[in-house]
Order: structure tokens, then sequence, then C-alpha cells
């Protein structure tokens, strides 16, 4: 572990400034945390506000980069604008991450940063993540992958660092809620994230709500599925969801796991 932040630390050092692609997340925090360390104020944190995003995220981000006492900016996303990507094309997160990196690779010319730097972990090889293949074209470093940094790794550093987040659970896009080859629209975003919202409040997280166009099928962590045994919750839950736009409430009993729409797909090197 000691060799892994002493590499991580070594990757961070070589450059003469930096733009974190800061999400808010445990992973980002701790690039970002990393890189205020060592490159004081010539590191800037850029932060994509779409609905893609869980609602918030922004802010949360903001508040973060405050806290380290980092630049912050925002910048629009774009992906939903681009026809080929709302196809949600099994690429998709490849298309989508090339929006993303293009416009941090913008802020770090004008703000005269040396590279781009995201916040992928050594788990992250371990499902198909095309993103990783837009990092790689883009020329964006992923620090702690290349340290091979796992995220249980990620976790532990960011807590003995004092992170605020460092327990936080993931909170992927929102299109990963919908199955490849169905439209990506703003409509089916919103009921994702209204439904997912009402289901932390009650205390059900980490949760996915996965769009099969009129069904919500719930992922919820195995040891919770059986709070819906409750009928007056369960009927709570199925009038909220329903009222968001949904005819059909399920719940998988696999439970949630990351990439779960992955499994219709073959795998393949990225």
């Amino acid at each position: 572990m000691q060799e892994k932040i002493a590499h991580l630390r070594s990757i961070t050092f070589a450059f003469d400034g930096a733009v974190v692609a800061f999400s808010g997340g445990v992973d980002s925090t701790l690039i970002l945390k990393i890189a205020a360390d060592i490159l004081g104020d010539r590191v800037i944190a850029a932060t994509i506000d779409s609905p893609l995003a869980a609602p918030g995220e922004a802010d949360r981000a903001k508040r973060l980069a405050a806290l380290l006492g980092v630049r912050h900016v925002v910048v629009p996303g774009k992906a939903l604008s681009d026809p080929e990507f709302r196809q949600n094309p099994p690429e998709r997160c490849y298309l989508c991450k090339l929006h993303v990196y293009r416009a941090m690779s913008e802020i770090a010319r004008e703000m005269g940063a040396e590279v781009v730097l995201d916040g992928a972990n050594a788990d992250d090889t371990g499902d198909f993540r095309p993103g990783l293949r837009a990092a790689r074209e883009m020329g964006v470093r992923s620090p702690l992958l290349e340290a091979g940094l796992t995220k249980e790794e990620v976790r532990r550093l960011a807590r003995e660092l004092g992170l605020p987040n460092w327990n936080q659970p993931a909170q992927p896009c929102l299109a990963t809620r919908i199955p490849y080859g169905e439209l990506i629209t703003g409509e089916k975003l919103q009921q994702i994230a209204r439904a997912e919202e009402f289901l932390a409040e009650r205390g059900f997280s980490p949760v996915r709500v996965r769009h099969h166009g009129p069904v919500a099928r719930l992922e919820l962590p195995p040891g919770q599925i059986g709070r819906l045994s409750n009928p007056s919750l369960r009927e709570e839950i199925d009038q909220a969801l329903k009222q968001f736009g949904f005819l059909y409430v399920s719940v998988d009993l696999a439970g949630l796991r990351s990439g779960g729409l992955n499994d219709l797909l073959v795998h393949r090197d990225i």
C-alpha cells in the first residue's frame, strides 16, 4: 500500500499543473486532494453539470472543492445533445467521455494546465468500461489506476486523509440505468433520478432504478430487500414510482450489482 501511495504521488508530482475531472465521488476527491497537496494553486477542479448526473452532484462537488481550497469550474454537459449518444449504443460511455474530456482539455489549455486527471481506479478494468479508451485517446491520466489502487484501497486512503466522502456510495451516470439500444431522453433520466432520490430518502442505499420502458426494476442491496415485506412501505414505493411515470415496479431478487445491464453484452477488451 505504501508503495502504491508513493507511486501515486510521484505520478502527480511529475506535472506542472492539472485539471481534475471532478464528480465529487471518493475517487476524484482523493485525486483532487493529492493534486492540491502537491501542486497547490496549479490544480483546478472541473465538474460537468448534466441531466446524466444525479441531482445536486455539481453542488456537492463545489462544496468539496471549497473544502479542499481548490479552484472549481462547472461546465454544461453536451452528451445528451449528441444524436449518436442518445441512441444508447454499447459504446455510449466512450461517446460521453469524449465530450467530457474535450471540455476538460479546453479548460486545461485556457488555464495553462499541463494535464487532465481522472479518478479511474484499478477495479475499473474488471468490467466493460469503454470510457477508459476515451481517456487514453485524449491523453487523460488516471493516477489511481496507474498506481494499482483498488476501490477498497482508495476508500482506506481517503479515510486516513480525513476526506468526508470516503464511504460515499458510487453514483454512476444515470444513463447506465437504461438498457443499450433504448433511446436516452431527458424524461427517462428525470424519472430515474426522482425514483432513486425517493428510495434513498427512505433508507435504501445504494440503489439503482433500471428503466425498462413502463417497468422500473429496482436493484437493492440484498440485505435491504427484506424491508419490502412491509406492506405500507411497499405500497408507498409503488404509488410514488407510478406517479413518476412508471406503470409497473419490480424488484431484482439478485440484488444490486455494478454494471448489471452489461450482462447482455459479450465482454471484450477495452
